[in-house]
């Protein structure tokens, strides 16, 4: 649980540029990936996504794969579902399961959409500080106080997440009956058990900052920022880089002839 949300490293490159533009970048990137529906130029895009992430964020490989698995397990869902359910030509069939080529093209293409916004997701987490981020939405982007407030509010609890669940497992293994060789039992129960008191954990650590930010009056005036987060030319740049992929893996797939759109949907 605690490599699944892994922390901001401040000082890989990526966490170097400006939150405000890998928020808008992944907005784009994400947004240009539900119109790509061949799987030509969407590995592509998620390989060259991993490879930015690890050397971006300078992430440990072992817990990119491990905040990777939710995303793996529902680009495998997705595309199984497709290979199994999307009507074209029948390449394999026995009795009611039958596989089409058309599955296997759209199902690769959304699991590797999947993938993809996934692998940039993680990287936006783990190379962006919760209060560069909120200083940035609010300088930049120009959302209220009280917006900006709660989203750094909510990322310092996604960030202590990790902590509270090895906290509460540690608990249970105390209080838990040993096996045969001294090893606490642990099974779903206890899982369930502790998922539950994270949950409450969760919800009674942001009433209680909910409270604190109204007691001090947040957004009844204007605010100041104590360490602005300006926009350099290495965002100019990592911006540059990013829409230039982008464009030239669509540009060569379309080239190749391989590029397809939503209308393979149907």
């Amino acid at each position: 649980m605690s490599a699944l949300l892994v922390r901001a490293d401040t000082a890989s490159p990526l966490a170097r540029r400006n939150p405000t533009v890998k928020l808008a970048l992944l907005f784009v990137v994400s947004l240009a990936l539900l119109f790509l529906l061949d799987p030509v130029s969407t590995w592509t895009l998620y390989a060259l996504g991993l490879v930015g992430a690890l050397v971006g964020t300078r992430i440990r490989p072992r817990s990119l794969l491990i905040a990777h698995l939710p995303f793996l397990a529902f680009g495998f869902g997705v595309f199984w579902v497709n290979v199994l359910t999307r009507p074209g030509e029948v390449l394999w069939q026995y009795g009611f399961l039958r596989v089409t080529a058309e599955g296997i093209s759209v199902g690769a293409a959304l699991a590797a959409r999947a993938l993809t916004i996934g692998v940039l997701s993680i990287a936006m987490i783990h190379s962006t500080d919760a209060v560069r981020l909120m200083a940035s939405l609010h300088q930049h982007a120009r959302l209220p106080a009280r917006v900006s407030y709660a989203v750094m509010s909510g990322y310092r609890l996604l960030e202590l997440l990790g902590r509270e669940w090895v906290t509460i497992r540690q608990a249970q293994d105390v209080r838990a009956p040993l096996d045969a060789k001294g090893r606490p039992r642990r099974g779903l129960r206890t899982f369930t058990s502790a998922g539950f008191t994270l949950l409450i954990t969760a919800l009674r650590r942001g009433e209680r900052v909910a409270e604190s930010l109204e007691s001090r009056g947040l957004g009844l005036q204007p605010r100041t920022i104590w360490r602005p987060v300006p926009i350099g030319s290495g965002d100019a740049w990592l911006v540059i880089g990013v829409l230039a992929v982008m464009g030239t893996v669509i540009a060569l797939a379309g080239w190749a002839g391989v590029l397809q759109g939503p209308g393979a949907l149907f």
